[in-house]
This record gives C-alpha cells, structure tokens and sequence, in this order.
C-alpha cells in the first residue's frame, strides 16, 4: 500500500498550520522542509505539526559528527522520517542510523528529481540518474539507512535490487494535466503506486489547489 505525503513548502506558520489541519486526514504524513524549519524552528515545526506524523525534510549533508549531532537535535520532535543526503558517504549515513537509535527512520536522498541526465553531467557524474540511484541506494542502504528518496523513473529498479523491504520515497509526483514545475523525472500517482512506491509526495497540485482537502482526497483514493 502506498501512502500520500503532503508537502506543506510555504514559509508562512499560519498557512502550514491551516493546510496542515485540512490535509492531515487524507495523508499519511505531512512534510515540512528546509526553508519552513530554518524560519520558524523547533517551535514552529511543532506549532505546524499538531500531532500529525512528519516527514522531516532537511537533507542533511556534512561531516558524519555534524550530521549525528543534526539528527540527535531534531530527535525530540518525533519526526517519522528524516532525510540525508546518500552523497555524504557510508560513514555519515552509519553515523546519522546511529545517532537515530531507532527513534525516526532514516531516509537518504539519492538524485534530485529536479536533475536530468545534462544537469547530472555538468556535476561530474556520468552514466545518467538512473545508475547513480542504484549508486547511491546501495551505498545508504548497505550503511544502515531504512530507505531512499528516488524519482518515479527509479522505483522499479530498486525494487528489483532491493526488494520490498526499504521504504522508497518518491517526490516528482503529478497527476495527469498537472503543471511539471521544477521537476523532470515524473509519474502520475497511479503509476508510482503500482511500481512500488512506499509513499508518494505531492506538494504544489495538492497545496495551490482551491480546494486542498479535495485534491489531496482525491490522489489518496487512486493509490
């Protein structure tokens, strides 16, 4: 079974609070990431939260130390997931399960959704996303991390490297006719549903909606 995960990315606390309270019955979890927690921080993330279960959005990436201090600091808000980045090597991601102690599920971006086969190039990494995800999914997922943020396109493929036991995390989320925005590696709900996604994560089509609730009620009932 596939969950939604709403991503709540605005940097207005009164806007989260409301889309939070109005999606939270439709979604698995809600998100909120980098820029909304780098305004308004441990206090506001639990303003926002309300009790709802929530996927941590940060992306941490640096030294292993520094990173295991990151996940401890956030750890007393109960996050259901946390996001690291799989590029900072298989000592950091040792170091951020460890630093978790079992208390969120670590989950390690491999490729940005937002990078194509030229943009992935241009940072010294050939061989297109594909191979990279495989890559960096290995990497993470042999050092202890529960699961990888991957684009649609690769959910088949860690599926039959991996098997069904890593939660595999999936923004580039579209339903059909919706406005691609900044991403290029994309399906629709339905599609990733049946490849294998763990969860779905569906922010614009569900949050610039006239109606939140019904959009977000509405990809819920094609998973």
């Amino acid at each position: 079974m596939t969950g939604l995960i709403a991503a709540i990315d605005t940097l207005e606390l009164d806007h989260a609070q409301t889309l939070v309270r109005a999606l939270t019955p439709h979604c698995a979890m809600v998100k909120l990431g980098l820029e909304f927690f780098l305004r308004h921080g441990a206090a506001g993330y639990e303003s926002a939260a309300q009790g709802a279960e929530v996927f941590l959005d940060l992306k941490l990436h640096d030294i292993p130390n520094t990173v295991a201090g990151g996940v401890r600091a956030v750890l007393p808000l109960k996050p259901k997931l946390l996001t690291i980045h799989a590029q900072g090597g298989a000592a950091m991601v040792e170091a951020a399960v460890k630093a978790a102690a079992g208390q969120t599920k670590i989950i390690a971006v491999t490729v940005l959704t937002s990078l194509s086969t030229a943009a992935l190039a241009e940072t010294g990494v050939s061989g297109g996303p594909a191979q990279q995800v495989l890559r960096l999914a290995r990497l993470a997922l042999g050092a202890g991390a529960d699961g990888v943020v991957c684009s649609p396109h690769e959910i088949s493929l860690l599926r039959d490297a991996f098997g069904e036991k890593p939660l595999l995390v999936v923004p580039g989320i579209r339903p059909a006719g919706a406005a691609l925005g900044d991403q290029s590696r994309v399906m629709t709900p339905q599609q990733a549903a049946a490849a294998g996604a763990s969860y779905i994560v569906v922010g614009r089509p569900i949050t610039e909606s006239p109606d939140p609730a019904a959009a977000a009620a509405a990809i819920a009932a094609l998973l």
